[in-house]
């Protein structure tokens, strides 16, 4: 059965100075799952997630979002596409001055919405699904690792986008905790049928959690396939990666 595409993403190239860090990306995003971007620092994920959100524009290639090709659109024509991807980030980028309430409705403020009743409702609502009903008026530095990287996620959330991209969403966190995250993530692919674009190195999760990963190496793709395949994958490259062991070519013993 053909499946939606929700991101294509043809021939893209990214470059800053001499660092020539993604080097002609093919790729999709289908619509309702849960991918897994994988691979060593520096191997331009952050860079890609990047692109899909109109952060960067591509030095060739092109980006498309639902069809539409967003490599060229401006600040203003590129709101409408924002407004469908929600981004989570690794440090959760919350502002310590507002409360949790405040963070959450950041972008509701910002997109000039007034009604400070529908306001309260969206937050409340966003609050519940990340299991976090009486935090609204909860200060940053009040709450937990994990707590912080829910608030996150209801901020990325309350617009109802049909993809969120998670920046490596299990960054010091506990197992326990890092469990509860991937179990929301599910839940928003399985109840609110969103998409689920990830940046991670813990491969319990995407064991546990992924429809399908890509492997990135040196700016391009080295491997995709299920987390089946990955897990009875043979090849050096992905072994080492799985297992958490340098190779011996990186100069240690």
């Amino acid at each position: 059965m053909k499946k939606d595409v929700f991101i294509t993403v043809r021939g893209l190239h990214q470059r800053f100075g001499e660092n020539h860090v993604l080097r002609g990306v093919d790729m999709e995003v289908y619509k309702g799952e849960t991918l897994v971007l994988l691979g060593g620092s520096g191997g331009g994920k952050s860079v890609l997630v990047k692109h899909f959100l109109g952060l960067l524009q591509p030095l060739e290639g092109t980006v498309e979002v639902e069809g539409e090709d967003i490599s060229t659109l401006n600040e203003r024509q590129i709101g409408p596409v924002r407004r469908k991807i929600g981004m989570m980030f690794q440090n959760g980028a919350l502002f310590d001055s507002m409360t949790v309430g405040e963070n959450v409705a950041f972008s509701l403020r910002q997109a000039g919405e007034k009604d400070e009743a529908k306001v309260k409702q969206r937050v409340q609502d966003v609050l519940d699904i990340v299991r976090l009903p009486n935090e609204a008026g909860k200060m940053p530095a009040d709450l937990s690792g994990g707590m912080r990287k829910r608030v996150a996620l209801a901020r990325a959330i309350i617009d109802h986008p049909a993809c969120v991209l998670y920046d490596e969403p299990h960054a010091g966190l506990d197992p326990i905790t890092a469990d509860s995250i991937d179990r929301l993530m599910k839940h928003l692919q399985r109840d609110y049928e969103m998409t689920n674009v990830i940046i991670t190195h813990e491969m319990r999760s995407v064991f546990r959690i992924a429809d399908r990963a890509i492997f990135l190496k040196q700016g391009q793709i080295y491997w995709q396939g299920t987390p089946e395949e990955l897990k009875c994958s043979q090849d050096p490259e992905l072994k080492h990666f799985i297992e958490g062991n340098s190779r011996p070519d990186e100069g240690w013993s």
